[in-house]
C-alpha cells in the first residue's frame, strides 16, 4: 500500500489536516465536491473559502474523484461534516480494505439515530471494522493548525494498535497527539461542547461578563459529564483534552463558529440569520436538537441544554433563558457529578 493519505473534506478543518499531513512528506489525497474548490486548491494553493492566508503544499492535490483519492490509501481522514458522515461513508466503503486506517475529526451526533459516529461507522461498515476507527478531537481551531501554532488533540480507538498508528500519522514538532481509549467519551466532549459554546456566545451576545461565560463553561461541563457517563464514557475523558480543553477554547474564541453564531442571537438574529453570518456549518444547532434527546431518553438533567434547544427552536428570548438558569432551585456543586462517578466505578467493577 501506498504512503499516501485520503482526506475526505475540503472545509477549514479538512483543509488544515491535509497541511499538517502534507508538512509531515504524506501524500495527499484531497477529496471535495466542488469541482472549482479542487481547482482552486490545485492552481493557487490555497483555500480562501474555508481557511484563508494558510498555503498548501505541493504534495496536497485536490480532486473530485471519491475512489481515486481513496485508491490504495493507507489512511483515510473523513473531514466532512457529521450530518454528512454516513453519505460519505457509503460512498467511500467500496474502496476501503480491511486493513485501511479510518480516521474521524468530525464532532457531532447524528440528528435521527442519535448515534455516536463510531456507531454510525460500525452500522454501516460492520462492527468487526471498528478495530481500525479512530477518532480525533481536542482543542484545534483549524485556522491556527493550519499556520503550525502549538496544538495538543487526543485520539481514540477501541484497538490501542489502531490509536498509536493514529498517533504517529499526525505527530509533529507543533501537533501534539495524546492516546485514550474511551471512544465513547471523547465523541460525545467533542460534539456537546457545541451546545455550551452557542449558549455562551450568546451571553456575549447579551453583553454579559466573563463571570457569566466561566458559570456556563463549568456548569456546562457537569452535565456533559453526567450525560457521559450515563452512555458509558470515562468520567476523567472530560477532564482531560477532548473534555475541559475543547470546551474552553470553542467558548471562548472568535474562531469557533458556535460561539460566533450564539453572539449574533444574543444579539437580536434569529438562528437561521446567525448561521448565515458564519459562513460555514454550525455542529452545534444539529447536537443541540440529538443532546435534547437525548438527556430525556437517559434521564439526565441539562439546564443548558435544555435551555438551549428552547431558544433555538422554541423561540424562547435568549435574556429569558439566561435568567430561566438563574433562578434554578438550590444545588449542591459536587453531588451530582460525584454520584455519576460512583456510579460509573461500580459498574466498571461489576463487569
Amino acid at each position: 500500500m501506498e504512503d499516501k493519505v485520503a482526506v475526505l473534506g475540503a472545509g477549514s478543518w479538512a483543509t488544515a489536516l491535509a497541511v499538517l499531513l502534507a508538512g509531515r512528506g504524506c501524500p495527499v489525497l484531497m477529496w471535495s465536491r466542488r469541482a472549482a474548490l479542487a481547482e482552486e486548491i490545485n492552481r493557487q494553493r490555497r483555500n480562501a473559502g474555508y481557511l484563508p492566508g494558510v498555503d498548501i503544499p505541493e504534495n496536497v492535490h485536490a480532486t473530485v474523484d471519491l475512489a481515486g483519492a481513496l485508491h490504495n490509501a493507507r489512511a483515510v481522514v473523513f473531514g466532512v461534516p457529521s450530518h454528512a458522515f454516513r453519505e460519505t461513508l457509503r460512498a467511500a466503503l467500496p474502496e476501503l480494505t480491511a486493513q485501511t486506517l479510518i480516521v474521524n475529526a468530525a464532532k457531532g451526533i447524528e440528528e435521527d439515530s442519535l448515534l455516536r459516529l463510531s456507531r454510525v461507522f460500525a452500522a454501516e461498515a460492520g462492527e468487526e471494522r471498528l478495530c481500525r476507527y479512530v477518532v480525533l478531537s481536542g482543542p484545534s481551531h483549524a485556522e491556527e493548525v493550519g499556520r503550525g501554532m502549538a496544538t495538543a488533540v487526543v485520539v481514540a480507538s477501541a484497538d490501542p494498535a489502531a490509536a498509536g498508528e493514529a498517533q504517529d500519522l499526525f505527530m509533529t514538532g507543533s501537533f501534539r497527539v495524546y492516546t485514550n481509549p474511551d471512544v465513547t467519551g471523547v465523541e460525545l466532549a467533542g460534539a456537546l461542547k457545541n451546545v455550551i459554546a452557542l449558549g455562551t456566545g450568546i451571553a456575549d451576545g447579551l453583553g454579559c461578563g466573563d463571570n457569566t461565560k466561566a458559570a456556563l463553561i463549568t456548569r456546562g461541563l457537569a452535565e456533559i459529564t453526567r450525560l457521559g457517563m450515563a452512555l458509558g464514557a470515562n468520567v476523567l475523558t472530560f477532564a482531560g483534552l477532548a473534555g475541559v480543553g475543547d470546551l474552553i477554547v470553542t467558548c471562548t474564541s472568535m474562531h469557533s463558529r458556535n460561539r460566533r453564531a450564539g453572539i449574533e442571537i444574543g444579539r437580536g438574529r434569529t438562528l437561521d440569520e446567525a448561521v448565515a453570518s458564519v459562513h460555514m456549518v454550525v455542529e452545534g444547532v444539529r447536537t443541540t436538537r440529538a443532546a435534547y434527546r437525548l438527556a430525556a431518553q437517559y434521564g439526565v438533567e441539562m439546564p443548558i441544554t435544555e435551555q438551549m434547544y428552547r431558544v433555538l427552536f422554541e423561540h424562547l428570548p435568549p435574556r429569558q433563558a439566561l435568567e430561566n438558569l438563574m433562578s434554578r432551585g438550590r444545588r449542591r456543586e459536587m453531588e451530582e457529578v460525584a454520584l455519576a462517578a460512583v456510579a460509573w466505578r461500580y459498574d466498571r467493577v461489576q463487569k
